[in-house]
């Protein structure tokens, strides 16, 4: 049967791609992994990464944290808050210089030119190692499917390196996430020893109200099932039908299934499983738990298969770069967010403790300790959630007791000057769920939403294992362990979603102020605070820089919310990771044509080095 994508920990090995050619198929094998110590479900399954991670501090310091940050800083945060900044007293400390995406050329330093961005370094001290470089494609070799002149066939030989391997192999990879589902359609080649990869084939599902992931349909599990049928159907439109019995395919669910109660995720899973029986013709894995072709992604595979996929595709996991920077990889979903690095291998950085964050990741026949962790509930959308409850909270401090918070108006520092949403809270008390206008008429800034974001970050948290980012959660300190020498930072997701439009605006002709074309952007982390001071301030502070951009305008006056995400994406790098406020940082999108994330890296472990059994 065929491999399923679960945690990269098979007996095979990965091959990187080849640097000797000028054509984007490269060789590929799944990773090895050997994990000191196996994530355990209680880390992945505690809300909002509320409870400390130690399992001595279960019962009565679960919620801890959440009952000290807020009595701790409820007093200050009602003085940030409410009070008018001059009464206050407070001279409050700036991250960050201010930066014009539009208008502001690099000023660069002494003895370089103004207006361009200075070149990477490498690492300085050892040998002056340069970043992994995006791999060349030739022109003459089709890179799409619609460019590919056959998708039963491959220019890059004639026959399989095995007689027992078909020509052309594809693999199907669903990623059902908390905000939508999509699918990768790959295509691999049997050239040689192992599959090469070729192109690939990307469709997610539509948004709608209440989100489009598979736990909006929690209620209603073959409704969850159908809401993947647009997608498995451009599977068929996609891949030649002498070739679907052999293609393995693979829904994996992150983090909006893991926090659903009860047997409700178990019954959406089954109905996805019925589906993909009775309906298409794939190959389907009959394994169980995380290798099954229908399985909840643990959140530590989920992010060290998003490293692998990005370090792949830039040429940094080949044998001839093992002594060169990676990149760290930080992908923002909508339920949680994820950071993986390899930590700098030098005498003056301390060791990477043994424990669950740690990956030992043998690749092209080299063993690299991997830092990871998954933070469950600290997605865009569940941070979103948290720092509404926060507002609603001090809100209701100063409201009279016959009054209801649905009854009326809150002020919300997070949301731009000037606009409104409303919002849906579940009470903290019975569970009812209520409808909550958060308006940022007055009080919509940077800086009060900044205090907020702090509160929901919980960077006071007990942290049994020193030193932590946030949430007690154990990270050796990245100016330590992973300092610019050691590599570059990639920020994928809603990361690049909320930044990229901003810092290069398109032309009218491309939907949604977005460039179909662009897929890189780099700034520093500060400057993420510059766009979001901008952004919160509302209508009156975007024309200056964006006026002349019509789609973006219209786009950022339909989120009021883009504030709150800015501001938390910065709170999260500066405050949670503590990245330095001039470090460097890189959004993407796509490589080569190839949506970064954890597909691709799962897709990898779902042909190679297994035979595939096709479906009778």
């Amino acid at each position: 049967m065929p491999a399923s994508p679960a945690s990269p920990s098979s007996s095979s090995s990965l091959q990187p791609p080849s640097t000797s050619t000028s054509t984007f198929t490269s060789t590929l094998t799944p990773p090895l992994t050997r994990r000191k110590m196996a994530p355990t479900s209680p880390t992945y399954d505690r809300l909002e990464a509320g409870r400390p991670s130690s399992p001595k501090l279960k019962s009565a310091k679960r919620f801890g944290w959440k009952r000290f940050a807020l009595g701790a800083g409820l007093l200050l945060a009602l003085v940030w808050l409410f009070v008018p900044r001059e009464q206050q007293g407070i001279s409050l400390p700036k991250w960050g210089s201010k930066w014009d995406p539009v208008n502001t050329p690099y000023e660069g330093k002494p003895g370089t030119d103004k207006g361009k961005a200075p070149p990477y370094e490498g690492s300085q001290g050892q040998g002056q190692d340069v970043p992994p470089k995006r791999p060349q494609t030739d022109a003459s070799v089709p890179a799409s499917f619609k460019t590919d002149p056959d998708p039963s066939s491959t220019p890059h030989c004639t026959k399989p390196h095995s007689p027992s391997s078909p020509l052309v192999q594809y693999a199907l990879m669903l990623d059902a996430g908390s905000t939508g589902s999509r699918i990768h359609i790959y295509k691999f080649n049997n050239c040689g020893p192992q599959p090469s990869y070729e192109w690939e084939v990307f469709r997610q599902t539509e948004p709608r109200p209440g989100g489009g992931g598979l736990s909006a349909y929690a209620s209603n599990p073959k409704e969850a099932a159908a809401s993947l049928t647009v997608l498995l159907d451009e599977a068929m439109r996609v891949v030649p039908k002498d070739l679907r019995k052999c293609t393995p395919v693979a829904v994996k669910a992150t983090a909006g299934l893991r926090r659903l109660p009860g047997s409700q995720a178990t019954d959406i899973l089954a109905a996805v499983k019925e589906l993909l029986r009775s309906g298409y013709p794939f190959a389907i894995s009959e394994k169980e738990g995380e290798e099954a072709a229908v399985s909840i992604m643990g959140g530590a595979d989920e992010g060290v298969f998003a490293w692998v996929t990005a370090n792949y595709l830039l040429g940094a996991l080949s044998p001839s770069s093992s002594s060169k920077p990676t990149y760290a990889v930080l992908d923002l979903g909508g339920g949680s967010t994820q950071i993986v690095f390899a930590p700098a291998a030098n005498a003056e950085a301390p060791p990477l403790l043994e424990g669950e964050h740690k990956y030992d990741l043998e690749f092209a026949g080299s063993t690299r300790a991997l830092y990871q962790h998954s933070y469950l509930g600290y997605g865009l959308m569940s941070a979103r959630e948290s720092v509404h409850r926060v507002v609603e909270f001090m809100a209701g401090l100063h409201s009279s007791p016959s009054s209801s918070a649905s009854e009326k108006t809150i002020g919300n520092p997070c949301l731009g000057r000037g606009m409104q949403r409303v919002v849906e809270l579940s009470s903290s008390f019975d569970g009812q769920a209520k409808n909550v206008t958060m308006d940022g008429a007055d009080v919509g800034g940077y800086d009060a939403c900044r205090r907020v974001v702090e509160l929901v970050l919980a960077k006071d948290s007990v942290c049994t294992v020193r030193p932590c980012s946030f949430g007690g959660v154990y990270q050796p300190a990245l100016k330590e362990v992973f300092p610019v020498a050691a590599g570059r930072v990639l920020l994928l997701s809603y990361f690049y979603d909320r930044v990229a439009p901003l810092v290069e605006p398109a032309p009218e002709a491309h939907k949604g102020g977005v460039k179909e074309e662009t897929t890189e952007v780099t700034a520093t982390v500060d400057a993420i605070a510059d766009l979001a001071r901008v952004v919160c301030g509302g209508r009156d502070a975007w024309l200056p820089r964006w006026g002349a951009h019509t789609a973006l305008m219209k786009e950022l006056e339909g989120r009021p919310e883009w504030c709150l995400d800015l501001t938390f994406m910065h709170g999260l790098l500066r405050t949670g990771y503590e990245f330095d406020g001039d470090r460097e940082v890189l959004f993407g999108k796509k490589i080569a044509g190839t949506e970064l994330g954890w597909c691709l890296g799962a897709g990898i472990k779902l042909v190679g080095g297994v035979d595939v059994q096709c479906r009778v």
